[in-house]
């Protein structure tokens, strides 16, 4: 991902107000943690190789907890 600044704002764009950007700024923020997190388990597989199957979590535990997390979170608007 860059961490280049965003280009000056370009003509033909329609400017947000400021809760709808700080609301596309904090999805950006969880996207990009979210990316950095998969980046770095798939860094740790690719030094180490996979984990043993014993040390990992059933996919049942691992859907109900992603359940409750989903269920835990705000409503976002599309």
């Amino acid at each position: 991902m860059s961490q280049k600044p965003a280009p000056a704002p370009v003509p033909d764009r329609q400017p947000l107000d400021e809760n709808a950007a700080a609301s596309v700024r904090a999805y950006a923020a969880d996207q990009r943690a979210r990316v950095d997190v998969l980046a770095s388990v798939l860094e740790d597989i690719a030094e180490n190789g996979y984990p043993a199957a014993e040390s990992g979590v059933l996919w049942e535990e691992a859907r109900d907890a992603h359940l409750e997390r989903l269920a835990g979170e705000q409503p976002r608007v599309a």
